[in-house]
């Protein structure tokens, strides 16, 4: 709802005492030309950029959903509209706010519109926590553009979001900041008046390390700042040094150089240890990579590699198990993923290894670059269309339902590779079943 009077003098005691308020929120951009990230979403003509405008007439702005991780600026977005446009601005969270402060909302906008002519923008954090029927309460003001809605969510609204209000709003997607997005706020929130105004330095190796910790998270990395700022300024130094950022946050540094070596090499380890089944080793470079603030999501990626990679059919189950991680932490992010990914990381190292599947598609494709391909065999050719039977084309395929064994005695492979074995299987974990049947198989192939 709109400011009552305790909140209205919080309010004007934080613009009279700015240092009051937390650092994250005194460097909240102005404009969206301060807008840290998001470049996709901030061209100009985009829909943010028209909502700020106001735009109106038969083309005017539609409701807008927020939809990304912690810190990439929902809010931030929010406040920088609502700076800027000439609407009303109401602010409510879904965390305290229900039916009938939606309501409240509504009927006040259409009176203001009635009134004044003026339209009223409402912003509503965490829209995924309303219910069903909380949300269907805001169809009306959307649909008739009583209001104009922003929602901002943290939840696939796909699965949180009724479709009504999705289909009536614009879905816009914001990504994690890059390390370059928050080195730049960082620089920028030590040197900036609003900000710690020049009061200290920040070394290098510190600032390496914040970008870390913040994972893509800005708010985290402007809290992480303020905190290892007053520990600097109370000791009485003038640079924020690694160890103080350290002290302060509570967070030993992983170090990893800052031309990425490290980056890679614990990747590595990390792979290396899963296809050497030691799990202890694996789990110890997890952990390195999860305290280094390493994207989740590469980590996920590497192990979905690595169950196909290194383990293949020894155990089919290691990369379903890899890709519902990876599912996972897309959904979760840390702190929780870290779980989902210790779970993954246990079940490929233990699990039975087989390179096989790599070394098949490997010689496959050294084959066809070297030109080993040719002609499909006739009888596999499509015999679907008009005139493919003069050509020869399936004549002659025997269908392999047909037969007891449902293996069929004929070529599929053109001449230049007849004959040639890709795949040639362990008889580790589950691949020895494998191993029998491709034996029985190639062997009822040659007609055998």
């Amino acid at each position: 709802m709109e400011p009552d009077l305790f909140t209205a003098a919080a309010e004007e005691r934080q613009a009279q005492e700015p240092t009051r308020s937390p650092l994250a929120v005194r460097m909240r951009p102005r404009t969206l030309d301060e807008v840290a990230g998001q470049r996709r979403l901030l061209n100009p003509g985009s829909p943010l950029r028209r909502l700020v405008a106001g735009a109106g007439g038969p083309a005017a702005t539609s409701s807008v959903i927020l939809w990304g991780p912690p810190g990439t600026g929902k809010t931030t977005l929010a406040y920088v509209i609502s700076q800027a446009t000439e609407r009303r601005f109401v602010e409510l969270s879904a965390i305290t706010a229900g039916v009938k402060e939606v309501r409240a909302v509504i009927d006040s906008a259409r009176r203001e519109m009635g009134g004044s002519g003026r339209e009223t923008m409402l912003f509503l954090d965490e829209i995924h926590r309303f219910s069903k029927a909380q949300q269907d309460s805001l169809l009306p003001a959307v649909e008739n553009r009583w209001i104009t809605l922003v929602a901002a969510t943290t939840e696939n609204p796909f699965f949180s979001v009724i479709s009504p209000l999705l289909s009536r709003s614009l879905l816009l997607t914001l990504e994690s900041l890059t390390e370059d997005d928050i080195r730049e706020l960082l620089r920028r929130a030590v040197g900036d008046e609003r900000g710690l105004a020049g009061a200290v330095t920040l070394a290098e190796d510190a600032e390496d390390h914040l970008v870390r910790i913040a994972g893509g998270d800005a708010r985290k990395a402007l809290t992480a700042l303020e905190a290892a700022a007053g520990t600097a300024l109370e000791l009485g130094e003038s640079e924020v040094a690694l160890e103080t950022v350290e002290q302060a946050v509570d967070k030993a540094a992983v170090r990893y150089d800052r031309d990425g070596d490290q980056h890679y090499d614990v990747a590595s380890a990390l792979i290396k240890s899963i296809r050497g089944s030691d799990v202890d080793a694996a789990l110890h470079y997890l952990a390195r990579m999860v305290e280094a603030g390493e994207d989740p999501r590469f980590i996920a990626r590497r192990l979905m590699i690595s169950a196909s990679e290194d383990i293949g059919l020894a155990d089919p189950h290691a990369l379903p198990i890899a890709v519902a991680a990876a599912q996972a932490v897309a959904m979760i992010g840390f702190p929780e993923a870290s779980l989902t990914l210790s779970h993954a990381v246990i079940a490929l190292a233990l699990a039975p290894k087989s390179n096989a599947a790599t070394v098949a598609i490997g010689e496959a494709l050294a084959d066809v670059r070297k030109g080993l391909a040719g002609p499909v065999p006739s009888h596999l050719r499509d015999g679907h269309y008009a005139g493919a039977k003069k050509l020869g084309h399936a004549q002659g395929y025997v269908y392999p339902h047909d037969l007891p064994d449902g293996v069929a005695a004929q070529q599929y492979a053109p001449d230049a590779v007849h004959g040639r074995t890709y795949y040639r299987p362990t008889r580790r974990g589950g691949e020895s079943r494998y191993a029998d049947i491709v034996d029985w198989v190639r062997g009822k192939l040659r007609g055998q």
